[in-house]
């Protein structure tokens, strides 16, 4: 498997991106096929024994670093899955008591809202009353 490491040439982003893209696709692809071409006898069904050929013990070595590479990229990717997961989940804690404590808030002012009119209509009443009493007395 030969990896090409891109060189540092003055490009634009877009470039250094697309080369970087470009390595890494080239860099799983013989990833990929050297997981098929060393590993493909476990795959094979066994043809009436049970003697497995015996791994080359470079070929094991290559597996294991192998296993352990994908093992440190998958390790790094669930870590961030999780730590994103636990900012959502910080984030939704959050919202929902936001949202309580708005909802107190629409409670709050919507009693407030009642004693108002309330009051209104009693000041509104008397007011009303008075009236009456003092055009009762004018035409007395």
């Amino acid at each position: 498997m030969n990896a090409i490491r891109p060189e540092k040439i003055e490009t634009t982003e877009t470039e250094t991106v697309d080369t970087n893209l470009a390595a890494v696709t080239e860099v799983e692809a013989g990833i990929r096929d050297f997981v098929r071409n060393d590993i493909a006898y476990l795959r094979r069904p066994a043809s009436g024994t049970t003697d497995a050929p015996p791994l080359d013990p470079s070929a094991e070595a290559t597996v294991n670093n192998v296993n352990s590479l994908i093992q440190r990229v998958a390790g790094t990717s669930l870590a961030e899955i999780e730590n994103l997961i636990s900012e959502l989940e910080s984030l939704r804690d959050l919202l929902h008591a936001e949202g309580q404590r708005v909802q107190r808030e629409i409670s709050g002012y919507a009693q407030l809202s009642q004693a108002a009119m309330k009051s209104t209509r009693m000041i509104a009443d008397n007011v009303a009353q008075w009236k009456r009493a003092a055009d009762g007395l004018r035409n007395s």
